[in-house]
């Protein structure tokens, strides 16, 4: 599996777009606008590839200085509970740490918080609903792991 950041526009961004809708917006009735698309060009975008198939994906926004928040991870619905996950979200927190930031941030689904929460994440808030569903403020300090 290469994981590995993707270029705004990109044919691996289309499968990013692709990916997102399928997994994380369609089953709610949901679909991208162009201007949500659009502010993509500024985050960082995170692909995990076997091949040429994107089988994961998340991208990361500044908050501040020293934190970035997570969004729109998504893994292909066949592979999740297989490690993928876990393997993009260390990348993506490398990715962070490599850039100076020292904190992660995102709302999780509930139904996602338990595989959050043994990443290292702690939920910081109580529920509230985001795109129609229930969700949590979660967050972790980034520290640097010697290799």
């Amino acid at each position: 599996m290469a994981l590995k950041l993707i270029d705004y526009g990109s044919r691996e961004y289309q499968q990013m777009v692709h990916l997102r809708n399928e997994v994380l917006r369609k089953p709610l009735g949901l679909y991208f606008t162009k201007e949500e698309l659009e502010s993509e060009k500024d985050h960082i975008l995170i692909g995990a590839f076997e091949d040429d198939e994107l089988l994961a994906c998340c991208i990361l926004i500044q908050v501040d200085k020293e934190t970035v928040r997570l969004r729109q991870m998504a893994v292909l619905r066949n592979l999740q509970g297989k490690g993928v996950g876990r393997a993009i979200m260390n990348f993506a927190e490398k990715v962070a740490l490599d850039r100076g930031y020292t904190r992660m941030v995102m709302h999780a689904r509930k139904s996602a918080v338990g595989f959050y929460e043994k990443l290292g994440y702690e939920v910081t808030s109580n529920e509230f609903v985001e795109v129609t569903i229930p969700h949590f403020e979660m967050e972790k300090p980034l520290i640097s792991v010697p290799e």
